[in-house]
């Protein structure tokens, strides 16, 4: 059953539901955008991928799917990915570590692992989608600064926020803290 809302009198934004994101992507209407995602209700646009992102993308996915080789690991790197997070939020994380799935929106209970890769946007990615993701409950989130040649790693999520860090410079062994087994050597852009 359908409830009416008094109007307001007052202006306000109106924040969209996952699913209704999912019709307008599906419809084609978003199209002139390239990439967007869904964070806390609001549609956001999201910057092209130059060459120095890419770059680093595509090293540390060569990386993670190498060392998730050599652990054995039944989990698989995705690429560009959305998630299903919750009823306002479908983000589009650069890489996801997760367990198979074959079609739509990864679900929440698969991702073991988030990363971004940052160029110019650290602070929305070490600011809002921590937060985004740490409230998900996703276990591991890494951020790989393009400037700072680091990767910030951070995990147990509690609250809006994650409780342990590190930052591992670039070249160097990072060990996944969630992730049995998940061992990445070196990455280098």
């Amino acid at each position: 059953m359908m409830t009416v809302q008094e109007p307001l009198n007052i202006p306000h934004r109106a924040k969209l539901k996952a699913c209704n994101y999912r019709l307008l992507v599906e419809s084609g209407a978003l199209d002139r955008y390239a990439r967007t995602e869904l964070i806390d209700g609001e549609i956001w646009a999201m910057n092209a991928a130059y060459s120095a992102h890419a770059k680093l993308q595509s090293a540390i996915s060569f990386a993670l799917m190498s060392a998730l080789r050599d652990a054995a690991s039944p989990l698989i790197v995705f690429t560009a990915v959305s998630i299903d997070l919750s009823d306002d939020a479908t983000p589009e994380p650069d890489l996801v570590v997760a367990e198979d799935h074959d079609d739509g929106p990864l679900p929440l209970s698969k991702v073991k692992l988030v990363v971004e890769v940052s160029d110019a946007t650290l602070s929305t990615d070490l600011g809002r989608k921590a937060a985004l993701y740490a409230t998900a409950g996703i276990p591991e989130y890494w951020v790989a600064d393009v400037e700072a040649e680091v990767i910030h790693q951070l995990w147990a999520p509690v609250g809006e926020a994650y409780t342990q860090r590190r930052e591992v410079a670039f070249g160097e062994r990072i060990e996944a803290a969630t992730v049995a087994g998940l061992v990445v050597e070196s990455v280098q852009p």
